[in-house]
């Protein structure tokens, strides 16, 4: 792996809500906006479980004729989620899914991904989070097996020089936190543990990397080419109109013939909306080519590697140490190349003492 085989470097502004996703309604003139947007790191992964509540309450409006802002995760699949309710859906947006900043996240599922603080959440909160997920993640699997693989399970290697007794012990920090502002982020995963597959620590004899602890695990993961195709498709053939149009102030939305609307804009809510609880979470991700030959994920030093029919992802995520608090709070969305080159240097490095290891 070396850095002259980089071929892009996209970087995502997830958007984070202390309080988790915002999900009130509000009136403007004769229109009524249900907010659906601030998920964090875990758009992608509940987006299913997210759209499925959402229309649920839109339909106890009896409104069938709906609009929906923004083509990210989130605005398609609460459109897919409407039109699959019966409902007649525009999408409203200044760019498709392809254009979105969804699709510069790293495509793997991870739900509880800076999703709320646990202290700002609420006490029902958790029970949605499990709700949405479970949904989330029954909805993904029968994606399994598709042409292109727009879902699928990758084996991922989790690597440790010293033992994370926290990370071993599996420990949920959705109760009050120890260190507030460093360690508030919630935790849900061990909700659902019934239905992820477990890690496995590895042996030794069974560990092929140079590092004295080894996890490993199925992964689900997002092809966002292939996936992403299969969406609008769908929304397509079901009947879904889409309009490109770009919104400047929530006065902007009394000109459309819909009454009900879907406001899915997610960071661009913080101008556009001029909503100041989100909170940019910056995170960068950088694109080599594809290795068919070689389909599995690492987790080392605060990089990750991951292997997929889009190409090879390498996101540092925590390069300095910072854990959750990595990028957040930074708006700077323009590609840094040394950051890419250290986060590629991390698998260098490791591969390199890898093949030594085996030659010795």
């Amino acid at each position: 792996m070396r850095e002259d085989q980089i071929a892009d470097i996209k970087v995502c502004l997830r958007p984070f809500r202390a309080a988790g996703p915002r999900y009130d309604v509000e009136k403007l003139g004769d229109k009524t906006v249900f907010h659906h947007y601030g998920h964090g790191g875990s758009g992608w992964s509940l987006s299913w479980g997210s759209a499925d509540f959402v229309v649920g309450r839109i339909a106890a409006t009896l409104e069938r004729r709906i609009a929906v802002i923004g083509c990210g995760i989130i605005g398609l699949t609460t459109a897919l989620t409407a039109l699959r309710a019966g409902m007649d859906v525009t999408i409203y947006t200044r760019d498709l899914l392809p254009r979105t900043r969804s699709v510069r996240a790293n495509g793997s599922w991870t739900p509880s991904s800076r999703i709320a603080l646990a202290s700002a959440a609420g006490p029902a909160f958790p029970d949605l989070w499990e709700r949405m997920a479970r949904f989330s993640w029954a909805s993904y699997r029968s994606y399994l097996g598709l042409p292109g693989e727009p879902i699928m399970f990758l084996d991922t290697y989790r690597l440790e020089d010293q033992r994370n007794e926290a990370k071993a012990n599996g420990e949920d920090h959705s109760a009050a936190p120890a260190q507030p502002g460093k360690d508030d982020f919630a935790r849900y995963d061990t909700r659902i543990r019934d239905i992820i597959p477990a890690a496995i620590d590895l042996q030794p004899s069974e560990n092929p990397f140079p590092v004295p602890y080894a996890k490993r695990a199925a992964m689900m993961i997002f092809n966002f080419g292939a996936y992403g195709d299969h969406l609008l498709s769908e929304f397509h053939q079901s009947g879904g109109r889409i309009v490109m149009r770009e919104f400047h102030s929530p006065a902007d939305l009394r000109h459309l013939p819909e009454r009900v609307i879907v406001n899915c804009p997610g960071y661009a809510a913080h101008d556009w909306w001029q909503d100041r609880s989100l909170i940019p979470v910056r995170g960068q991700t950088t694109w080599l080519p594809p290795c068919p030959q070689g389909r599995y994920g690492v987790a080392y030093r605060g990089a990750e590697m991951l292997c997929k029919t889009d190409g090879i992802m390498v996101q540092g995520y925590d390069l300095d140490g910072l854990g959750e608090m990595a990028g957040v709070g930074n708006a700077f969305e323009h590609p840094d190349r040394r950051e890419a080159a250290r986060a590629i240097g991390v698998f260098t490095d490791l591969f390199r003492r890898t093949a030594a290891s085996r030659s010795a």
